[in-house]
């Protein structure tokens, strides 16, 4: 059988410079500008923490007076 031989095709340099400049820009880019607000999720959690302790607390009441 005859063996494979894979052919290399040739792209001018000025070709592929600007692609990959472009790329590499793109892609440090968008990780520079995700920036997440967590301001609603902070504020959930604070609320999620007083009524935790609050009916914590009202259990432990509960518990003396029962």
């Amino acid at each position: 059988m005859a063996t494979k031989t894979k052919r290399k095709v040739s792209t001018p340099a000025s070709a592929t410079a600007p692609q990959a400049n472009a790329a590499l820009s793109r892609r440090f880019s968008t990780s520079a500008d995700f920036n997440p607000d967590y301001t609603q999720v902070k504020a959930g959690l604070k609320r999620i923490g007083i009524l935790a302790g609050s009916f914590l607390v009202i259990l432990i009441v509960l518990s003396f007076i029962l």
